[in-house]
């Protein structure tokens, strides 16, 4: 451990409190990429194709990936770059176990005990089954945590919607227990027609909803800004999505051995009330809200707008730097930052955001800020005369 502090102290005063993160790819068996994240046409499938393709980028990331058997030992978990080598990069959980105080501050570390959060791109050409994630109480059934999540839609990276850009979310408010316990019995006579109980929202880029864990959720196909909680739990309740079987593994992988036939369990993984919210809409569907008069940030050199902001655990917001023109950022806690437009500086280090990234490859446009420096603020400069510099930001819970 003391290689590692030594590593986080020469990177945390290289870069003046900003860490530089390194890219992070995981692969999924079950989906198709949408070819999205700036990666090499050639390097979608670099884990190997009985792995799947790769389709997620995960940020500021503590949480190991829960892939199967073949799931590498650091598969999810992000590495702070320190230098040029082998050699110099150190996780970030082990960065935050090593010098935790320093990077997200005393109080977080005292109230959570390190980062328990991150965020991801999904980026999937078909739709995934309608599933849901855990709440803390059936999580714990598995020795996991919930999983509240939240979606927004890049517009500089939604070049295309892919085959079908709309999310399937709970249920109609007079659907019964029964209507779904009837959709798990038929699993293997092909559509179980469980989105018969569904409606579906067409994705908007420039806009998000947010998703507490227990909420039914099939995820369209425009690549997604996903802040979520430190978890990767999961049951699917889809059989069939456009004649591509679902495992019934999948409904099963999160959920205790004792129970995987008790159909009154299997419908009790939902938070039913916010399932049947005639309001769902209303109560989940997330605009941007400016943090400040929009006037008076574009007097000063920028547009910051919060674009997650209804869970405890985690928040968003997405940072506009004007063509030629500087900030001074400032924030109440520790944050992780990627750059989906533009060039420019970050503090004291340059950033940009890569037209294409080939697996394996360094960019600049990953970083992590620590507490001290989010509050002391951090001068970000757009070195372009005619280009945005656009980023977004994921936090987790203030302490």
């Amino acid at each position: 451990m003391a290689g590692e502090k030594q590593k986080i102290e020469s990177a945390l005063n290289r870069g003046k409190g900003v860490l530089r993160l390194m890219p992070n790819w995981v692969p999924r068996s079950f989906c198709v990429p949408g070819k999205r994240l700036k990666l090499h046409p050639n390097d979608y499938y670099a884990y190997g194709g009985h792995r799947g393709g790769i389709d997620e980028r995960w940020f500021s990331s503590t949480t190991k990936a829960d892939n199967g058997p073949e799931t590498l030992p650091d598969e999810g978990l992000s590495y702070v770059y320190v230098e040029e080598g082998a050699q110099g990069k150190v996780l970030l959980k082990e960065a935050i176990e090593a010098s935790g105080n320093e990077i997200l501050g005393p109080e977080v570390m005292k109230r959570f005990g390190g980062w328990v959060m991150y965020s991801k791109f999904f980026d999937n050409q078909e739709p995934l089954p309608f599933h849901v994630h855990q709440t803390d109480a059936r999580a714990a059934d598995v020795g996991r945590k919930g999983k509240p999540e939240a979606y927004y839609f890049p517009r500089q990276l939604n070049n295309h919607g892919g085959w079908f850009p709309y999310t399937f979310f709970g249920l109609h408010p007079k659907t019964t227990k029964g209507d779904i316990k009837r959709c798990l019995e038929n699993w293997d006579i092909g559509d179980n027609r469980i989105l018969d109980l569904s409606k579906a929202y067409l994705l908007r880029p420039g806009t998000g909803w947010d998703v507490p864990p227990g909420i039914l959720h099939a995820p369209g196909s425009l690549l997604t800004y996903e802040p979520q909680r430190a978890s990767d739990v999961f049951s699917m309740f889809q059989s069939l999505v456009w004649e591509v079987y679902t495992p019934r593994e999948l409904l099963l992988k999160d959920v205790p051995a004792a129970r995987h036939n008790d159909l009154d369990y299997l419908v009790d993984l939902l938070d039913w009330d916010l399932n049947v919210d005639p309001y769902f809409y209303e109560n989940r569907f997330m605009p941007p809200k400016p943090v400040a008069p929009i006037e008076q940030m574009w007097a000063e050199g920028y547009e910051e707008n919060w674009i997650v902001y209804k869970s405890e655990m985690f928040s968003a917001k997405e940072l506009t730097i004007l063509p030629g023109k500087s900030a001074v950022i400032k924030d109440d806690g520790p944050y992780g930052v990627i750059v989906i437009q533009g060039k420019g500086s970050f503090g004291v280090l340059d950033v940009d955001s890569p037209a294409m990234i080939r697996f394996g490859q360094m960019t600049q446009d990953e970083l992590f800020v620590t507490a001290k420096a989010a509050n002391e603020g951090i001068r970000i400069s757009n070195t372009s005369d005619t280009d945005n510099l656009v980023m977004l930001k994921h936090f987790g819970p203030n302490a």
